[in-house]
């Protein structure tokens, strides 16, 4: 009787939770005001002037897109290393397009089509073939690499109309307009992913897929959707950099897909679920932006950048799979 009553009370007994829960909840920006911290003191004032925080804002401003492209993704429960090839052929797309006397308006539309077309490919094979979105992306990645090879003829376009350049160069109060793009497309996620139906369906498939389908989604065109919409985000981000730069090439945004994916993970420790979110990613497009920033200030190597960025990227999956045991 007396052992029924301990197992009963052990039984009864709270769950332990994590010491300390909230460094967890907020480890992201604690990180990022430390970053801060420390780069304001030893860049010589020179690292938290305005001017020095809207070029930090302009720098990552394609990035933060893309990495919003590949929140949406991964809050369905998916990856995606296609978004930053997405955005350099797309982006060479719409410069090939106008070079040749296309409208600047229809060359935009092409190209996000072309980001639209590749989303629904990656969406077809993982949402009803069953593929692994890894080997899908990473295969897709590699086509558009060659594609945009072809578009370009592996060389630097350039030669569009003056006008296209306002699109990635021009200001508003002092605000370069990339990042009023870039603030205008989170704002547009985070409310859907917030308020509306579709949201809340890719965080149901996220969650479970099963269970969401047996609650009455349709789980693979929800899924194949979320690819499409990074599609379009990640085209639109590669028409805002050919804007911005003059120029495309064969390579503008591939590395991009690198820091994107380490920013969602940084993001997600903000959620006790541990779920990609929107707000969550532009505090990791922030922690990245201001790293780079801040080295390049005290002049580190810019081959030692990458091998930091490359310790951010795991810390961030660290945190992430960190968080998901205490939780």
């Amino acid at each position: 009787m007396a052992q029924t009553d301990t197992l009963t009370v052990q039984a009864a007994a709270p769950e332990k939770k994590p010491v300390l829960p909230w460094i967890w909840q907020s480890s992201t920006i604690i990180a990022l005001v430390a970053l801060v911290v420390v780069f304001t003191t030893i860049g010589g004032g020179v690292f938290l002037t305005p001017g020095n925080v809207t070029n930090i804002l302009y720098q990552v401003a394609i990035l933060a897109i893309i990495a919003i492209a590949q929140t949406i993704v991964m809050v369905v429960g998916d990856f995606d290393l296609s978004v930053g090839t997405t955005a350099t052929l797309a982006g060479a797309t719409a410069g090939a397009l106008m070079i040749g006397g296309t409208p600047i308006p229809t060359a935009i539309l092409i190209a996000l089509a072309v980001g639209a077309a590749i989303g629904a490919v990656n969406g077809i094979l993982v949402a009803y073939f069953s593929l692994s979105p890894f080997i899908v992306t990473l295969a897709m990645m590699t086509t558009c690499m060659g594609l945009t090879l072809i578009v370009t003829d592996g060389s630097t376009l350039y030669g569009w109309p003056e006008v296209f350049g306002v699109i990635g160069q021009a200001r508003v109060n002092g605000l370069p307009f990339p990042v009023v793009y870039a603030i205008a497309i989170a704002i547009l996620v985070w409310l859907v992913l917030r308020f509306t139906t579709i949201g809340r369906k890719w965080y149901a498939i996220g969650g479970n897929a099963e269970v969401a389908r047996l609650s009455g989604v349709a789980v693979r065109p929800t899924r194949m959707l979320a690819f499409v919409s990074a599609g379009v985000l990640s085209a639109l981000a590669g028409v805002i950099l050919v804007s911005r730069l003059g120029s495309a090439g064969s390579g503008g945004a591939d590395n991009l897909m690198m820091y994107a994916v380490a920013a969602v993970f940084l993001g997600m420790t903000l959620l006790r679920s541990g779920r990609a979110n929107v707000g969550g990613s532009l505090i990791g497009v922030a922690i990245i932006g201001v790293v780079q920033n801040g080295l390049n200030i005290i002049g580190v190597n810019t081959y030692i950048q990458q091998v930091l960025i490359g310790v951010i990227i795991i810390a961030a999956v660290l945190l992430s799979s960190l968080k998901s045991r205490t939780t």
